[in-house]
């Protein structure tokens, strides 16, 4: 056994099941594993009601939340020590990354929104060796699936655990520092830009009516029955799109299997379209349909295509197309019509101001 693990009982499958833990990094939906390894994480939620402990009693009553989630977040919280190992795991397959928790549990503002969940519980993880897309495959069922934060004691993963070599360089590097929280946003400084920008008054007044809008539209969906996906584009997402300058002739919806296509000038053509719009319905995973609106921005004769945008009615991510054709794995800015934000660290992009000038219609990329 490597020195790394010497702390640990010789035979790996009967180490103390307090030391080795896997923690999941969202699901095959919605995969948030490149955050925590970027930022040298493990994440955990719902926090939005803040730090544990004393968000038990909110949790209980105004989100109703079962006692295996709350029992789910004090494991996290409480149980997990500083030293002990961490699987990273998606499903009950994939390692993607592995780890020694380093120090006690903290809160974090900065990642309150993850791709539609709020995430701000933190633990800080050196993590050794890591790989977003995958850096072990075992067996289906191997790891055990539900809860976030779970005991690892899979034989054959503690088994390839103790096999690893970290590098003592690796074993020794300073952790990434933590982003600095964004700050809410106030719609004169977001008008402010668009005005300098080009934007009239008029359409600024138009576009902070709709907003409004949206979010009463928004919190009706989540007293009631959520919407389909093609709700979401017809009430949310089209809505925007028109209050940002993009008209009837120059937006169709369904068109050629791109959800929402904009096209920059008429007739609306392949060679014409400008920005692939994938859309979700409200409350599910819209950066994981990044890739999706990737293909079909890069399909023959779409060449203009210089712009994706993803979203799931009230979170918007706009991406651009890179000098090698390609749009990058991360988005340009990231907009939560719910909670506008100068910047989101954590996903290493700008806020609301710069998205919605990106998404409108009078705006042009750099060529």
């Amino acid at each position: 056994m490597h020195k790394w693990l010497a702390r640990y009982p010789k035979k790996p499958h009967q180490c103390k099941a307090a030391l080795l833990w896997q923690v999941a990094a969202g699901d095959t939906n919605r995969n948030y594993a490149d955050v925590c390894i970027d930022w040298d994480v493990i994440l955990n939620g719902p926090g939005s009601e803040g730090p544990w402990p004393d968000c038990q009693g909110s949790l209980r009553s105004d989100w109703a939340l079962s006692e295996r989630k709350l029992t789910d977040l004090r494991r996290f919280a409480e149980e997990i020590q500083d030293g002990d190992v961490v699987v990273l795991r998606l499903g009950t397959t994939e390692v993607l990354a592995y780890g020694i928790v380093v120090g006690d549990y903290a809160w974090h503002e900065s990642f309150g929104d993850i791709d539609g969940w709020d995430l701000h519980h933190v633990r800080r993880v050196r993590w050794l060796a890591s790989d977003p897309n995958g850096l072990m495959s075992f067996p289906t069922y191997t790891m055990k699936l539900g809860d976030t934060v779970q005991r690892m004691d899979a034989p054959p993963v503690l088994d390839w655990l103790a096999a690893q070599e970290p590098a003592p360089t690796v074993l020794q590097r300073p952790l990434e520092a933590l982003p600095q929280a964004p700050k809410a946003l106030a719609w004169d400084e977001i008008a402010e830009c668009l005005f300098d920008q080009g934007v009239g008054s008029t359409a600024i007044r138009a576009l902070s009516h709709e907003l409004d809008e949206l979010r009463r539209i928004a919190k009706w969906y989540e007293r009631h029955d959520p919407p389909s996906e093609s709700e979401t584009i017809a009430y949310l997402t089209v809505p925007l799109l028109r209050a940002l300058g993009w008209t009837p002739q120059r937006m169709a919806i369904e068109w050629n299997r791109v959800d929402v296509a904009l096209f920059d000038r008429l007739p609306r053509s392949d060679a014409q379209l400008t920005v692939v719009v994938e859309v979700k319905p409200k409350d599910r995973s819209c950066l994981s349909a990044r890739s999706q609106a990737q293909d079909y921005a890069q399909q023959p004769g779409r060449d203009r295509c210089q712009r994706l945008i993803v979203t799931d009615g009230m979170r918007y991510a706009v991406y651009f197309k890179q000098d090698d054709g390609h749009f990058p794995a991360r988005p340009d800015a990231y907009l939560n019509l719910a909670s506008l934000r100068t910047h989101y660290p954590s996903l290493r992009c700008q806020g609301a101001r710069e998205a919605l000038l990106y998404m409108s219609a009078d705006w042009v990329p750099a060529r």
